[in-house]
């Protein structure tokens, strides 16, 4: 790969401009005092596609010539490129062809195609690159890679510009990090072979946040070249919750949320696992005397303090009862820990 300038990452601005949003940057007081100072979130979780993949798509599919746009795009992924590319290749009239694994969530398979892409799935994430290059090799489509091009480093670069424009005195950027394409872009810095500019001189730290099972050639080549990087959690938020990134204090941090495409089953259980850890959602087990009537008690006696069913489970037969026992299984919604004890 080329060498990528911040003159190429305002070239990409410049032909951005319109197509993408310039996110905003808003405070989280939840965040700060876990990390020690104070903590802006650049929401590029409000992009268009919901996240910054379609900077680098666009900008990549943008500077494609005639031919190679007549002969269309093709693109490798689990959701968020998939939708980039998708959109980029809609707005500058090209066909898309997007290989995504059978589990990749319904949304992000949906949205793919309600951008004008023609989905192909496949089994594993690792099949899908294999068959965008059979694809490209029989066809004569691009291949868009997600984060292996100049074009796409410098389109998600633009993210990099909009937070030095937002926060002029920015100290800490904390980057999620996958293929490292945003990554490279906001730091414009030598990683490997390939030589970057150090974007502004006053970023003390660039951190990199990678899930703990990734073992990321990106990350251990920032380690090489002594950048700041954790590896920690999927998600930058996760990492700073987790206890990944503290001890910033007085620096101003801005942390990147790249992308706002959850899929809603997993939300639902993110959702649920957060009432459970404030105790405001509890299951508990209850042996009764299997008598008429003494369902009633209980139920009875939790309404009396306020407890409201969400399920319930009456059985007998099971885990060594007496046969004048029976077992009721509960799942309970709650105002919190202090009522949960009570």
């Amino acid at each position: 790969m080329q060498p990528v300038s911040r003159d190429d990452v305002e070239a990409a601005r410049a032909a951005l401009a319109g197509v993408v949003r310039p996110t905003p940057v808003i405070p989280s007081r939840a965040l700060e005092p876990m990390v020690g100072g104070p903590v802006l979130l650049k929401c590029e979780n409000l992009q268009r596609a919901g996240s910054f993949k379609i900077r680098g798509a666009y900008r990549r599919i943008q500077r494609l010539t005639a031919d190679e746009r007549a002969a269309g795009v093709v693109a490798a992924s689990a959701g968020n490129h998939a939708q980039g590319v998708a959109l980029a290749a809609q707005l500058l009239g090209t066909r898309a062809t997007v290989y995504m694994p059978a589990g990749a969530p319904l949304p992000k398979v949906d949205a793919t195609r309600e951008y004008g892409a023609q989905v192909e799935l496949v089994e594993t994430l690792d099949e899908t690159f294999a068959a965008a290059a059979a694809f490209a090799e029989r066809t004569g489509a691009v291949v868009i890679h997600p984060f292996d091009h100049p074009d796409i480093v410098a389109g998600q670069g633009t993210v990099g510009l909009e937070i030095l424009e937002q926060v002029p005195d920015v100290a800490t950027i904390v980057v999620c990090t996958g293929g490292g394409g945003l990554l490279a872009g906001i730091a414009v810095r030598r990683i490997g072979d390939h030589t970057f500019e150090l974007m502004q001189a006053h970023v003390d730290e660039l951190i990199a946040v990678s899930e703990e099972e990734i073992a990321s050639a990106v990350l251990l080549l920032l380690e090489r070249e002594k950048t700041v990087v954790e590896a920690a959690c999927a998600a930058t938020v996760a990492a700073v919750v987790n206890g990944y990134i503290k001890g910033l204090e007085g620096n101003n941090v801005v942390m990147v949320l790249s992308g706002g495409n959850i899929d809603v089953s997993l939300m639902s259980r993110i959702i649920e696992r957060g009432l459970v850890k404030d105790g405001r959602l509890a299951h508990m087990v209850v042996r009764l005397r299997d008598r008429p009537g003494a369902l009633a008690l209980l139920t009875a006696a939790l309404a009396e303090v306020g407890a409201n069913v969400v399920s319930l489970d009456h059985r007998r037969g099971y885990g060594g009862l007496w046969l004048t026992e029976a077992e009721v299984a509960l799942t309970l919604e709650t105002r919190g820990r202090a009522h949960l004890d009570e």
